[in-house]
């Protein structure tokens, strides 16, 4: 199982259609995508879990796509380094 990560969304991006983003290239067996505490928009960003054949596909095929004018950003989530990596803990 691989997580992806992607970015630059649209902030009026829905689960629904990340989701289906994604379900083009199999299965989604997860999905998160962060949205602002107050306007309850998307922040930009969000992450898939995918098997690794289907999340290597997905990569390949997103990335650098337009969402309505947005070029998106697909890849392997990297570990947290730094401030962000301390408040998992």
């Amino acid at each position: 199982m691989l997580r992806i990560y992607a970015g630059n969304l649209p902030s009026d991006c829905t689960e629904a259609e990340f989701a289906e983003l994604f379900a083009a290239y199999g299965r989604v067996r997860a999905l998160e995508l962060p949205r602002d505490l107050f306007t309850h928009r998307c922040r930009g960003f969000g992450f898939v879990e995918m098997e690794g054949h289907e999340a290597r596909a997905a990569i390949s095929g997103l990335d650098g796509q337009l969402l309505r004018g947005n070029n998106l950003r697909v890849n392997l989530e990297r570990p947290r380094t730094g401030r962000t990596a301390k408040r998992r803990r």
